[in-house]
C-alpha cells in the first residue's frame, strides 16, 4: 500500500481554454456567461466572467464546477442521486458549495477524471451548452 496518493489534475493552459470556449459559446447561444474549471481536488483553476454576466453567477458557476468535481457526475445527476431520500437531500444542499441543477460537467482527458467545469447565467440548458463547448475546446469526454 503506498502512503501517498499520487492525484493527476487539468493543467492551467487547458482549463484556461475551456473557460475561454464556454464563455464564447454563451455570447453565442444565451448573453453572459460565468466559466470555471476546478481540478481533481476540487480547486479552482481558471475562471472567466464575461462582461454583463449576473453577479451571482460568478460563485454559482465554481458552485456547479466543484459540485461536478466532487461527485465526479453531471450536477443534472445530482437532484437524481438524492431525490429519493428527503434526509439525504437536505443534508446535501445545505453542505457548501453544492449546486444540483445543470452546467456542472467533469472533465475526463483519455479517460482519465482530471477536474471539472462549470458555467452560470443562462438557462439551465444553455450553462450545459456551454460547459460541453468548454469540453470538446480541450478533447474532453462529457460523462
Amino acid at each position: 500500500m503506498e502512503p501517498i496518493a499520487t492525484i493527476r489534475t487539468i493543467g492551467s493552459q487547458p482549463a484556461m481554454k475551456a473557460v475561454a470556449a464556454a464563455v464564447a459559446k454563451g455570447g453565442e447561444i444565451a448573453g453572459p456567461v460565468v466559466a470555471a474549471v476546478v481540478g481533481a481536488g476540487g480547486e479552482l483553476i481558471a475562471f472567466l466572467r464575461a462582461d454583463g454576466a449576473p453577479a451571482p453567477s460568478s460563485k454559482i458557476a465554481q458552485d456547479k464546477a466543484y459540485s461536478a468535481a466532487s461527485f465526479r457526475v453531471p450536477t443534472t445527476m445530482l437532484f437524481e442521486m438524492v431525490s429519493g431520500s428527503p434526509a439525504l437531500r437536505e443534508g446535501i444542499t445545505a453542505q457548501p458549495g453544492i449546486a444540483m441543477f445543470g452546467g456542472g460537467l467533469p472533465i475526463e482527458i483519455g479517460g482519465e477524471f482530471v477536474g471539472a467545469i462549470g458555467v452560470s447565467g443562462a438557462t439551465e440548458e444553455q450553462d450545459v451548452a456551454c460547459a460541453a463547448a468548454g469540453l470538446a475546446a480541450i478533447g474532453a469526454s462529457r460523462s
